[in-house]
């Protein structure tokens, strides 16, 4: 993997001056699922026509599209149930430096477990293609999720794990897979106070490719 500085300062620089690929692997945890990408022809849902497990060619790829993806360190010490508060409270210089930067207006936590009551109805409302008016970021601080942006005539299915930070523009087609058992968190950015809202396109083309169980099996 090349050398590549993450956004905003997110690992710690070495004493050169800069994050080296040596500082990142002090913070990154080999046994953590891999961060892939899959491209497919839209019209072609059976096989990716491209497979992307580097974070440079991860970020170059969606880079295409106007997707910003980066790797932050999300080492900080979080129970399994850990709720809204905690995560936030975890996180809150890297919250209040991006806040700085991008003048957010709101702020909330998807923390979900397999043992969530409500983890069916919660999946089904994202499992649905939509767009959003304003850019959608999302940072990863545990477990895994599968966003599908859908552009270009292409669908890249995107495997979003712990320390990924993925920036979606407004008006990008796209979609998330949380899976059948769900198990992760994620600080969500908003610029509207509203928060969360979709516009849902009703294409269909999100029923036509493999889910995130699929593509994990």
């Amino acid at each position: 993997m090349p050398r590549r500085r993450a956004a905003l300062g997110a690992i710690r620089p070495s004493a050169r001056g800069r994050a080296s690929y040596s500082d990142f692997l002090d913070f990154w945890d080999r046994s953590l699922p891999v961060s892939e990408l899959r491209i497919f022809d839209e019209t072609h849902p059976e096989a990716p026509i491209g497979n992307y497990t580097d974070h440079a060619d991860i970020a170059r790829e969606l880079a295409l599209m106007g997707v910003r993806f980066e790797q932050w360190e999300a080492s900080r010490p979080l129970a399994a149930d850990a709720d809204q508060d905690a995560v936030l409270s975890a996180y809150r210089e890297d919250v209040e430096r991006l806040n700085r930067a991008y003048g957010f207006q709101s702020v909330d936590v998807v923390s979900l477990r397999p043992d969530h009551p409500q983890k069916d109805e919660l999946r089904a409302r994202f499992l649905n293609e939509h767009t959003h008016d304003d850019f959608e970021v999302r940072f990863f601080v545990d477990g895994q999720g599968m966003f599908y942006l859908h552009a270009a005539g292409r669908v890249y299915a995107m495997l979003c794990t712990q320390g990924n930070l993925i920036s979606v523009p407004a008006g990008v087609t796209h979609w998330f897979d949380m899976g059948e058992n769900p198990s992760f968190k994620c600080i969500r950015f908003f610029t509207t106070p509203e928060g969360w809202v979709g516009h849902f396109t009703g294409s269909g083309i999100d029923q036509a490719f493999p889910t995130l169980d699929a593509m994990s099996a």
